[in-house]
């Protein structure tokens, strides 16, 4: 009775688990067919092979291959979400481990910045980049970040040093660390988990943002791929949604590498960052 049981619940598991995973497995196997096919078969096993899609997508419409917008993706990401590392591990440190005049109502003003929508912001922001004369460069991506403006990270990461009992850092003050020293070498290895989550979030939100990229970049050469693809999409005339689908299964690959290599540390730091409120 148990073994039926257990078949049973497996079986509604994997069934469940292939009708949420079905888009994609349709997304791959779509990026593999002729633009006709993909209107005439249904299925996700294409009758007739071909990476046509690929080839064709990678070289874009524009001058620039599709290599192009992967860099910018990346000269994006990477600064972005060093950033949002350093300095939420710095704030959220600080409104965890230290009283000072005024902590109360700064937090309350920090968690108050998560009810506000992003697109209540992005006027003042614009304008403000504007005359700074940063549009049509990365500047508006990173420097936010790196000023810890992402007000979720922070309070995921007061919630997780919350929970960690401060003995080593007692410690490491009798033998003479310093605030830096402490931070560095005590609190960021206990942090670990937390991190690997704050750095995993912001790496695929920034692969997915569409909004940002659009407003502040105005060059085709800056595009990350959330705009290349974009662009593969002309209202104008027939365009090949082959190539589309095979673009969009590449832009998918490294956001999928990066969890499933970090799956172990981004579960722990969520679970021990949810132990003490």
């Amino acid at each position: 009775m148990h073994v039926i049981s257990s078949a049973v619940r497996y079986f509604l598991l994997a069934g469940v688990g292939f009708i949420m995973l079905y888009p994609l497995i349709w997304l791959i196997g779509a990026s593999f067919k002729t633009n006709s096919e993909i209107f005439t078969n249904p299925g996700f096993i294409p009758q007739e092979p071909t990476i046509d899609g690929y080839i064709q997508g990678w070289k874009t419409s524009t001058p620039y291959t599709f290599a192009t917008f992967f860099w910018n993706t990346f000269l994006i990401i990477l600064p972005k979400t060093i950033g949002t590392a350093i300095s939420c591990a710095a704030v959220a440190y600080g409104f965890a481990r230290f009283e000072f005049p005024g902590k109360k109502i700064l937090f309350a003003t920090l968690i108050a910045t998560l009810l506000l929508p992003n697109v209540v912001t992005r006027i003042p922001h614009y304008l403000l980049f504007r005359d700074l004369g940063w549009l049509d460069t990365f500047l508006p991506l990173w420097v936010p970040s790196a000023f810890a403006g992402d007000a979720f990270f922070v309070f995921m990461l007061i919630q997780f040093l919350r929970a960690i009992p401060r003995d080593m850092e007692e410690a490491a003050r009798v033998d003479g660390a310093n605030t830096l020293q402490t931070l560095i070498y005590i609190v960021v290895p206990m942090l670990a988990p937390a991190l690997i989550s704050v750095c995993l979030f912001q790496f695929m939100w920034t692969m997915n943002d569409f909004l940002g990229p659009l407003i502040y970049l105005s060059s085709v050469d800056k595009y990350p791929i959330s705009l290349a693809l974009k662009l593969s999409i002309d209202t104008t005339e027939a365009f090949q949604w082959n190539r589309i689908l095979a673009m969009s299964v590449l832009a998918l690959m490294p956001a999928l590498v990066v969890f499933f290599l970090a799956q172990k540390y981004f579960i722990e730091g969520i679970s021990t960052g949810g132990v003490k409120g």
